[in-house]
């Protein structure tokens, strides 16, 4: 049966809303003005998401957002330029071209980067796409093995507060309305699960940490990955355990068949799997309960659908009931 999911967009900006001088400043490096601007409605920034065209027929992509609105998201720009500076060419990742800062908290990061003739997956999701990705994704773990980017750069998952947080502890101790009484029976096992998780999720791959039908572009003969704001070094299996969720909510395979069929997990241990997972449980159950982040409304419940399905796998996974 098709699901009904909570849609991956935040409150798109136009091409319009920069600054007319920012513009005037890329125009200047293009060499050709920009006519044309299509805004990209998937994703969870805040800003600008626009595919461009000048005047000379280049095209390229753009995202842009200021710190008035969401300063979180350029830091996340910031982290991510660096990153995409740092990843070999052979990488499946479209290059950064240029990148513009005004350096101050209320200012834009602009970066521009290759445009691709892609497509998002289709939702729900189809077994051909699934198979593709799979096989992208394993190319991409060898590609990135060992980490091509210093560790100042993209730091050990091990270390990433995502992993490292006692999400279950906290929500014990909290008790928040509307945590589900499964989570609320079990947080005292689920914390001592997690607390392994660092340890569990270290390796030497560069592994992106976002992964969702949103953030990857298929194209005749190849899939690309966009948006490393997140990414680290870690065990490779590590994405498709953050990406297993949102493919299970838009309608495709089962997690525990979709960890069944990638090789990089076939190389992990059961219980290492089990509780890196607890600690992405917690992450989703958690994060879906706070207020929603400036421009982005629809991310809570986005991670509330995830934390539904992961809650559930874990469940499968341990035998709590």
């Amino acid at each position: 049966m098709e699901r009904t999911t909570p849609p991956a967009v935040g409150e798109r900006l136009d091409w319009e809303a920069l600054d007319e001088p920012v513009r005037a400043r890329i125009d200047a490096w293009l060499g050709s003005p920009v006519v044309y601007a299509t805004t990209q409605q998937g994703g969870f920034s805040p800003g600008i998401a626009a595919r461009l065209r000048t005047a000379s027929g280049q095209r390229l992509f753009a995202k842009a957002v200021r710190g008035s609105v969401n300063s979180y998201s350029t830091n996340m720009h910031r982290r991510e330029a660096r990153i995409l500076d740092a990843l070999p060419r052979n990488a499946p990742v479209p290059r950064l071209l240029w990148q513009y800062d005004e350096g101050t908290p209320d200012g834009w990061i602009v970066l521009l980067i290759e445009d691709v003739d892609g497509w998002h997956p289709a939702l729900p999701w189809n077994e051909h796409e699934i198979e593709r990705l799979l096989g992208a994704m394993d190319a991409l773990g060898d590609a990135l093995t060992p980490s091509p980017v210093r560790s100042d750069v993209a730091e050990a998952v091990s270390d990433w507060v995502l992993m490292t947080r006692p999400w279950w502890a906290e929500m014990a101790a909290a008790a928040p309305a509307g945590l589900d009484e499964w989570s609320r029976r079990n947080a005292g096992a689920l914390t001592a699960l997690a607390e392994r998780a660092p340890e569990a999720a270290a390796g030497d791959t560069l592994v992106h940490l976002d992964l969702r039908g949103d953030n990857m572009l298929f194209t005749a003969d190849t899939v690309l990955f966009v948006d490393w704001a997140h990414a680290r070094t870690g065990a490779a299996w590590n994405d498709v355990l953050w990406l297993a969720p949102s493919v299970e909510m838009q309608g495709g395979p089962r997690c525990e068949e979709l960890l069944a069929r990638s090789a990089a997990a076939a190389k992990a241990a059961p219980d290492d799997v089990t509780a890196v997972l607890a600690a992405i449980a917690g992450f989703f159950t958690a994060s879906a309960l706070e207020p929603a982040p400036p421009g982005l409304p629809t991310l809570r419940a986005f991670q509330a659908a995830q934390g539904e399905v992961a809650r559930r796998w874990l469940a499968e996974r341990t035998g709590l009931a």
